[in-house]
């Protein structure tokens, strides 16, 4: 992966997403041809991360309407809110991927009297547009961030939230590489993100490809590394933030937030605001996706557990607001009460 390809593109007519289940032992592009192809890519983590999965969903709409035979506007109405359906059914956690498709929808809603042709071509536009603005964003969001980040520091940071998590650049990891590129020179723990090992396989290979210094832990270490160590700061990505604050992320975050209040170490999370979803009063209304027991029970394909062994695999947790010293976004540093923060910055954009 070099520095100018993206997580998510449109490719000849295909969406064009890079295989992260392959990493970081190969580096493959996978295309798709139909919006069940990338639901479906979607479900089983070829891409992920929610600004990724956003980003794919709408290139998922594209395709779709680029794929259509319809021959009036009400007919590719209807198939494209069958293509929404099934992208939505795909993963339930992660806001932006029902963010993107809304936005994508409601662009269709504006283009009622244009000839079909124009209407593809402006939903690829507009999904095109996510995925720009995705990477604007997230340099902006990193240049905020890094001035939490005093020179030499060692920053606890768990799952992916890089490139491979976003269209491109990162949210948290985001955050430290804008450190990195000013010179400060940070030092990254990095949870290994059991089960499916997020941070040791993708964390660890964009940190390496950047050339910042790292060091994986497993996911246990976190409070016997603040204890003996020292650490300046937590950074984490999210899913969805309610609109108390409340944040859902990997599972496993929630007991590094925990760690870090006993520890007094600052606990950030950035993250684009559109993963802000104000219909939520807290994080008990938000869903958890709960995933196979073979993600928990195997490692690749090999069995670790005794046959008939059961395993409970949440994807994610929440950390509530309490535990959140700050909320890093590309519209600046959100710090408690969140809510009226939130609410206050969701009215000025309106």
């Amino acid at each position: 992966m070099t520095q100018n390809i993206r997580t998510v593109f449109w490719q000849d007519g295909r969406v064009a997403l890079i295989d992260q289940r392959r990493l970081p032992h190969e580096f493959h592009i996978n295309t798709y041809e139909s919006y069940t192809a990338v639901a479906d890519a979607i479900r089983t983590m070829v891409v992920r991360g929610a600004p990724a999965i956003g980003a794919a969903a709408g290139f998922g709409i594209a395709v779709a309407a680029q794929n259509s035979t319809a021959a009036s506007f009400e007919q590719l109405q209807r198939e494209l809110h069958e293509a929404e359906r099934v992208l939505a059914e795909s993963r339930p956690t992660a806001v932006n991927l029902f963010w993107a498709l809304r936005r994508m929808m409601n662009r269709l809603g504006t283009l009622t009297d244009l000839p079909l042709d124009q209407v593809r071509a402006a939903l690829l536009a507009e999904a095109q547009a996510i995925a720009d603005e995705d990477v604007q964003t997230n340099q902006t969001m990193g240049a905020h961030g890094a001035t939490f980040i005093p020179q030499n520091a060692t920053i606890y940071h768990h799952c992916n939230t890089g490139a491979l998590a976003t269209v491109d650049w990162g949210t948290a990891l985001g955050v430290i590489r804008s450190a990195h590129e000013q010179g400060k020179k940070p030092f990254v723990l990095v949870d290994e993100t059991r089960p499916r090992l997020q941070g040791a396989r993708l964390t660890s290979w964009e940190l390496m490809r950047w050339g910042i210094d790292h060091q994986i832990v497993v996911d246990g270490a976190s409070g016997h590394y603040m204890r003996t160590r020292g650490v300046d700061l937590c950074i984490v990505g999210a899913d969805r933030i309610a609109a108390n604050g409340d944040t859902a992320n990997k599972i496993g975050t929630y007991n590094l937030a925990l760690a870090a209040h006993a520890h007094n170490v600052p606990f950030y999370v950035a993250a684009p605001f559109s993963t802000v979803d104000l219909s939520l009063a807290n994080g008990d209304q938000i869903p958890i996706e709960e995933r196979s027991d073979d993600e928990v029970l195997c490692i690749g394909s090999e069995r670790i557990a005794p046959e008939g062994a059961k395993a409970g695999n949440p994807a994610f947790d929440v950390t509530p607001n309490a535990y959140i010293t700050a909320i890093i976004t590309e519209y600046g540093v959100i710090r408690p009460p969140f809510e009226e923060r939130l609410r206050a910055i969701t009215a000025a954009r309106r």
